[in-house]
């Protein structure tokens, strides 16, 4: 009967997709053709949940699981066999131990219940007891632990086990020695014929292994010293030059081909990078901010710094900077002043020759290109003295480029300077000096006496500090 077979073990098999599953028995429904088990154990694993319930269908072969215990000892028995519930009205046949003598198998047939055959009563079961078991050739199977068939699966976890006994079994010691090459008393075992070898270097994780020169950090020496010395981000010191040096310097590049347009553009395009960047650079100047372009005042003069600074007022408004260029009437001008000023004239840039017609409000930057190295008399003119007065009123900070040598007072006073190719020994003051590549050659350096290593490595702009 149904009643019967409740409370016994069982094992299951529902194929490879679904595993193996044993379990105690819960309850038999032969109108639906379904087992229920408790405490289930999926393939070994025990189940999240309480019970299991499978159908005929799904049942490949069943076993019971019979525990029987021996009065003269502790040996444990399984009782394996292929009831007839899943054969097809067959009655398994069971010998007077317990063993089926024939099964068969089927997952389509009707569940039919049979009377269970009354095991020997079961007292006690060691937490290391196993039970032989027989294989298909007749033999006896390997033993195997009836923990993962039992419900009480807690018994053999109430010791605690012994870290650090298992630990120290465990020589560190010597595993790493044999990582390392080496026996426990540091000695090579493999290289020389004596066994012996010397110990290489250890590197920390934050060390080159690669053996470098020592950076040599005055890699400029100068024929003509200026008095002043600077260093880079880097370290590398940058001395700078007297300007009669730097004149010699520009017409040994005149003589090589680096012509005064040449200068002038490479100076427009360094002097514009350095002044988008103060001006928010990727930040401010993006297609989603045209109702915020900065505006840029340009103040020159009439001569090679002046056309410097029209050349950075010429590429800024190439980026969409609004630029305001200062410039007085002038009955003559240079060359290079001309051409410049053909050339900005063809962008969207302003140009007024009155301080009256500037922009009254702020500016974000002004860029100061007034002074002149050769010629100090300007400073005495109105529309300097007018064009200085109003850079120094208007909030904006100043960019001075190239401005002039030490012992000339700064009208304007500058936030930043741009020297070009090697510094000049600037008036000290609060301004932040950098420097900037105008495209010199190596050779043009050495042929004034100066060995040179440039000091700018990947960018065109670099910051200078006082040494």
């Amino acid at each position: 009967m149904a009643a019967d077979w409740l409370g016994s073990l069982v094992s299951i098999n529902c194929g490879p997709t679904l595993g193996i599953y044993q379990g105690e028995v819960l309850s038999v429904d032969q109108t639906s053709q379904t087992i229920s088990l408790r405490q289930p154990f999926h393939n070994g694993l025990r189940c999240p949940v309480p019970a299991v319930t499978f159908s005929a269908m799904d049942i490949k072969e069943l076993k019971f699981l019979d525990i029987q215990t021996q009065s003269g000892g502790s040996r444990v028995k399984r009782v394996l066999s292929d009831p007839a519930f899943i054969s097809s009205g067959q009655s398994g046949h069971y010998s007077k131990g317990g063993y089926p003598t024939n099964t068969t198998h089927s997952n389509t047939a009707p569940i039919t219940i049979l009377h269970k055959v009354s095991p020997a009563p079961t007292s006690y079961r060691g937490p290391n007891q196993t039970t032989p078991k027989k294989n298909s050739g007749g033999g006896q199977m390997k033993p195997r632990d009836d923990e993962c068939f039992g419900a009480d699966t807690d018994e053999g976890l109430d010791k605690d086990f012994d870290f650090e006994g298992n630990l120290a079994l465990f020589d560190k010691a010597a595993v790493f020695s044999q990582i390392d090459g080496t026996d426990r008393n540091g000695a090579r075992s493999r290289g020389t014929p004596g066994g012996e070898r010397s110990t290489p270097t250890r590197y920390r994780h934050d060390e080159n292994i690669l053996e470098a020169k020592p950076v040599v950090y005055r890699q400029i020496k100068v024929s003509q010293h200026g008095g002043k010395e600077y260093c880079t981000d880097s370290g590398l010191v940058v001395p700078s030059v007297s300007y009669e040096l730097h004149k010699r310097l520009l017409a040994a590049a005149e003589q090589h081909g680096l012509s005064l347009e040449r200068r002038l553009e490479m100076t427009g395009v360094c002097a514009s990078q350095m002044a988008l960047t103060l001006l928010g650079g990727p930040n401010r100047l993006t297609p989603k901010n045209n109702h915020q372009r900065p505006m840029v005042a340009l103040l020159c003069g009439p001569h090679v710094q002046g056309a410097q600074g029209i050349s950075c007022g010429r590429h800024l408004a190439n980026h969409e900077v609004e630029v305001i260029l200062f410039l007085p009437n002038f009955v003559k001008m240079q060359e290079s002043i001309t051409t410049e000023l053909n050339l900005y004239s063809k962008t969207n840039g302003k140009q007024v020759a009155c301080i009256k017609d500037l922009h009254v409000g702020p500016v974000d930057l002004v860029i100061n290109c007034l002074d002149c190295h050769e010629n100090g008399f300007l400073r005495d003119q109105a529309w300097y003295q007018a064009a200085a007065d109003w850079a120094n009123q208007n909030r904006a900070p100043v960019l001075s480029i190239d401005p002039p040598v030490s012992g000339q007072k700064q009208a304007v006073e500058a936030k930043w300077t741009l020297s070009l190719g090697l510094p000049l020994p600037l008036d000290g003051g609060e301004a932040r000096v950098y420097l900037c590549d105008i495209g010199l050659p190596k050779q043009v350096f050495q042929e004034v006496g100066i060995d040179y290593h440039s000091p700018f490595g990947c960018k065109f702009v670099i910051p200078l500090h006082s040494a």
